[in-house]
C-alpha cells in the first residue's frame, strides 16, 4: 500500500459514490462445411429442465422436477389415488408434435395428454384406457405452453411413476414469426456497435471515441449501451471508458489487434473518487502507451471486468485508482498479461485469475486475491491483504466475438482448463470450439421473449447486441451447449414480474456479457439455472456464467424477491455483481420500502464454484450456500445502508442477516478472501450479529476474512459464527485468517 493511500480516509459508496447481404438466405442454409442442406427446424426436446408441477408427490425424494431432469434414475411419483397429473410449462407457446412417457412399474392405464396456454383450460390431444407401461413413444399433434399427463386409472395399487415426461416440438406453436437468418460476414451488430478496421481513419475513430465518452462519462443510470470493436491490425487511439461502454478486439489473440495509445478509466468526474466507476470492459486487445508515458489507468469498481488484454512494455505500469487522488473499490483481472507493474494504490479489494504480472504487483487495502497468477505477490494476509492460490482447479474463460481471415464472425468458446496457471493465449494457442455466426440468432432491442424462444427452439445460440432488451415472459434456454453472448453490456430487463431467463439443468450452457435488470413489478428471480431440485451432473461440462451483472433499482424503482438461483450441479460463476442499489439516477428514489430485494445469490446445486463474487445491500441473506462441495475465490460485500432500525433487520432473535449463510445441513465448502463491509448510515446504531455464518464442520473452511465498519458507521459484532472481533467506530477493520 502506498503511503498516499493510507492517507486517504476510504468512504462508503453512498457517500463517494452491418446491412444484411443479399445471400442471407443461402448463408443460412450453409452448414459449418459449407455444404447446403434444406432448412428445416427439427423437433426438439422442450420440457428437460423446465418449471413442472403435479396434483400431489408420494414423499420428497419422487418431486415433480425429476420427470424432466433428464436422469432415468430419478423419478416422479404421485399419491395412490386417482385422478393425478402431471404439468410441464414449457415458457412460451409450443407446437406439440411427439411426447415420450418413461414409466416406472407403476404406471397410468387410463390417462390423456392435454395442452393449455393458460394452465387452466385444457385441450386433450391423446387418450388412451389400455395404457401399456414401459416408454411409450406418442405422435401427437397439439400447441400450448402448458403440456400434462392426466391419469384417470392406475394400472397397480400405487400411484402413477414416471421416469421422464420428454415434450417434443417447436417453440412458439404456429403464431411465431420466422427467425431471420444471420450472415456471418455481413452481420446487422445493432445500431450502437461500431466495428473498425485499419483502413478507418484515425480521426473518425476518435472522434467516435470522444464523443461516446462525453455522453457516458457519467451516465450510469441511462439506457444507452455502446460496443467498440477492432478488426485485426494496428490503430492509433485513446479509448477512454464511460458507462456501459465494451470495447474488444476481434482477434483470436489479444496481440492481433494493437491500439498505440491508450485503454483507460478515470474518474476525474467525481473529483478522482472511482468507487462508482462500473459497467464498462476492456477485452482481447493489446495496448502499447504512447512514447514517453509508462502509465495506464484502470480506476474502476465492480462490473468492470479487464479481461483478456495485454498491456505491453516492461517499463510500463496499470494503476487500479485514479493515481493521487480518491478511492476505488473492487474489480477483475482476468487472462490477461501485463508485462510490466500492477500498482493497486487505494483500491479497497481486488480479485486476479489466470495473469500473468511480469515485474509484479505492489499494493495493498483489506482484500486482494490473486489465483493461478504468475507473479503474484507472496501470501502474506493481512499485512499486507494478500491471499495468494497457486491454481484455479477448473476454469472457462469467457467466449468471445471474433472475425477470421476471409471476413467470417465467429464466436469462439475456450475449453474448460483443469488446475491451471497463467493466461489461454500467451505463448500458447488457446484451446476451445469455434461457432460460426451464421448459428447464432442477432438478438436486437424490442426482440420479444418469444421470438428469442423460437430462436432457441430451433437450434440458435444467441448474441445481443447493445441496449436494453425488454421481457415479459422468461427468455427458456433448454438445449446443451447454448452460448448466449451480450455485446456493449446488453441489459435484459424483467417487466410485469417476469423472470429474466431460465437455463434448463443441461449440460454446458454459456451465458456472458449479459446484464439483468429488475422491472418496477417484483420478480421472483431475475435468473435461474436449473429448475428447483435438478440433480444431474455436470462436471465434464458446466453450465458457466461470465460477466454476468444484476441490478434492482437506479434507473427506476426496481424490485426482484431473489436475484439469481442456481439449482444445477457443477456451475461456474466467473466475476459476477448483484447489486441492490444504495443510489439511484436523479429523481429515482431509493429505499427500504422502495427497490426491494430479500436475497442476491441463492445456490442449491452441488460442486457450484464462484470466482470473483460481488453481492451487495441486500435486506435479507447477501448470498445462501445450500448445496454440498461449493467454493468460492474472492467474494466482496456491503450489506444494506439503509436499515431504518435493529427491528427492521431482525433474523428471528438474531441482529440482521449474515452476508454469506452456509445452510447448517452442507458438509463441505470452501471459501477464500473475503469481505464484509457495514455503512448504516439511515440509523448507525444499527448492528449485524456476524458477516459469515456456517456450519461449524471440519470439512467447511473460511480462509481469509475482514469485516470493515466503513467510517465507523454501524456495528459488525462478530467476523464468522461467535469468533473474530467486532468492527464499529473504534475498530473499523477486523482480520481472521481461518475458520474453524
Amino acid at each position: 500500500m502506498t503511503s498516499r493511500a493510507t492517507s486517504v480516509r476510504p468512504r462508503p459508496r453512498a457517500v463517494r459514490h452491418l446491412l444484411v447481404g443479399l445471400t442471407v438466405a443461402l448463408v443460412a442454409a450453409l452448414t459449418p462445411t459449407g455444404t447446403t442442406t434444406p432448412a428445416q427446424a427439427a423437433p426438439v426436446l422442450l420440457s428437460q429442465g423446465r418449471a413442472t408441477t403435479a396434483s400431489s408427490t408420494e414423499n420428497a425424494g419422487t418431486p415433480a422436477a425429476a420427470a424432466v431432469d433428464g436422469n432415468t434414475g430419478t423419478r416422479w411419483s404421485s399419491a395412490f389415488s386417482d385422478p393425478q397429473w402431471l404439468q410441464v410449462d414449457l415458457g412460451a407457446r409450443a407446437t406439440i408434435t411427439q411426447v415420450t412417457l418413461i414409466w416406472e412399474a407403476a404406471y397410468g392405464r387410463a390417462f390423456q395428454l392435454q395442452t393449455s396456454d393458460n394452465g387452466s383450460t385444457w385441450t386433450t390431444i391423446y387418450s388412451t384406457t389400455t395404457g401399456t407401461g414401459g416408454t411409450q413413444n406418442l405422435t401427437v399433434s397439439g400447441a400450448g405452453r402448458y403440456v400434462r399427463m392426466n391419469g384417470t386409472a392406475r394400472a397397480t395399487g400405487y400411484g402413477y411413476s414416471l421416469w421422464e415426461f420428454q415434450v417434443y416440438g417447436e417453440s412458439g406453436g404456429t403464431n411465431e414469426p420466422p427467425v431471420t437468418p444471420t450472415d456471418p460476414y455481413n452481420p446487422n451488430l445493432g445500431a450502437n456497435t461500431f466495428v473498425f478496421d485499419p483502413s478507418t481513419p484515425t480521426s473518425t475513430i476518435q472522434s467516435r471515441l470522444n464523443t461516446l465518452f462525453t455522453q457516458q462519462e457519467t451516465n450510469q443510470f441511462g439506457p444507452q449501451r455502446y460496443a467498440v470493436l477492432f478488426k485485426p491490425g494496428t490503430y492509433t487511439a485513446d479509448v477512454n471508458l464511460g458507462f456501459f461502454t465494451q470495447v474488444a478486439g476481434l482477434g483470436m489473440s489479444p496481440d492481433d489487434v494493437n491500439l498505440n495509445g491508450h485503454v483507460r478509466t478515470e474518474a476525474f468526474w467525481m473529483g478522482g473518487n472511482a468507487t462508482q466507476n462500473f459497467w464498462r470492459a476492456a477485452e482481447n486487445l493489446s495496448v502499447t502507451l504512447p512514447a514517453g508515458q509508462t502509465v495506464e489507468r484502470w480506476a474502476v469498481s465492480q462490473a468492470a471486468p479487464y479481461r483478456r488484454m495485454h498491456l505491453r512494455g516492461a517499463q510500463n505500469q496499470i494503476q487500479l485508482w485514479n493515481g493521487g487522488d480518491g478511492w476505488s473499490s473492487g474489480g477483475l483481472l482476468a487472462d490477461t498479461r501485463i508485462d510490466g507493474l500492477v500498482v493497486s494504490g487505494s483500491q479497497q479489494q481486488w480479485y486476479s485469475r489466470n495473469s500473468e504480472f511480469g515485474n509484479g504487483w505492489t499494493g495493498s487495502v483489506w482484500n486482494m486475491v490473486f489465483q493461478g497468477v504468475n507473479g503474484a505477490p507472496a501470501p502474506s494476509f493481512p499485512n499486507p491483504s494478500h491471499t495468494v492460490i497457486a491454481q484455479t482447479p477448473q476454469v472457462r474463460e469467457k467466449p468471445f466475438l471474433y472475425v477470421t481471415g476471409s471476413g467470417e464472425y465467429r464466436v469462439f468458446v475456450p475449453s474448460l482448463r483443469t488446475n491451471s496457471t497463467g493466461t489461454s493465449w500467451y505463448n500458447k494457442t488457446p484451446a476451445g470450439s469455434s461457432i460460426s455466426l451464421s448459428q447464432f440468432f442477432v438478438v436486437q432491442p424490442g426482440t420479444s421473449a418469444a421470438t428469442i424462444n423460437a430462436a432457441l427452439a430451433q437450434g440458435r445460440h444467441l448474441l445481443f447486441t447493445p441496449g436494453v432488451h425488454h421481457v415479459t415472459e422468461p427468455i427458456q434456454v433448454n438445449r446443451a451447449d447454448t452460448v448466449v453472448l451480450g455485446l456493449g453490456l446488453a441489459t435484459i430487463q424483467a417487466d410485469n414480474g417476469a423472470v429474466g431467463m431460465r437455463v434448463a439443468d443441461v449440460d454446458g450452457v454459456k451465458v456472458a456479457g449479459i446484464m439483468f435488470e429488475a422491472g418496477t413489478t417484483n420478480s421472483p428471480v431475475l435468473m435461474e439455472v436449473g429448475p428447483s431440485g435438478s440433480s444431474a451432473s455436470h462436471a465434464s461440462n458446466p453450465t458457466s456464467l461470465h460477466d454476468v451483472f444484476f441490478r434492482i433499482g437506479g434507473p427506476h424503482v426496481g424490485k426482484a424477491t431473489n436475484t439469481l438461483t442456481v439449482n444445477s450441479d457443477n456451475v461456474i460463476g466467473d466475476h459476477m455483481w448483484l447489486w441492490r442499489a444504495d443510489h439511484a439516477a436523479s429523481g429515482v428514489p431509493t429505499g427500504w420500502t422502495l427497490n426491494t430485494a430479500d436475497t442476491g445469490l441463492t445456490v442449491n446445486g452441488d460442486n457450484v464454484t464462484m470466482y470473483g463474487l460481488f453481492v451487495e445491500h441486500y435486506q435479507k441473506y447477501q448470498t445462501i450456500w445450500n448445496g454440498n462441495g461449493g467454493r468460492t475465490y474472492f467474494y466482496q460485500n456491503e450489506l444494506p445502508y439503509d436499515v431504518p432500525n435493529q427491528a427492521a433487520w431482525m433474523n428471528g432473535s438474531t441482529r440482521g442477516y449474515a452476508a454469506y449463510k452456509v445452510a447448517d445441513s452442507v458438509t463441505s465448502h470452501q471459501a477464500f478472501g473475503l469481505g464484509s463491509y457495514s455503512y448504516f448510515n439511515v440509523n448507525p446504531a444499527v448492528v449485524e450479529e456476524r458477516s459469515f455464518e456456517v456450519p461449524t464442520n471440519p470439512n467447511v473452511r473460511f480462509t481469509n476474512m475482514v469485516t470493515v465498519s466503513l467510517g465507523g458507521v454501524g456495528t459488525i459484532n462478530r467476523v464468522i459464527n461467535n469468533a473474530g472481533g467486532t468492527a464499529n467506530a473504534a475498530n473499523q477493520t477486523v482480520y481472521l485468517t481461518t475458520y474453524p
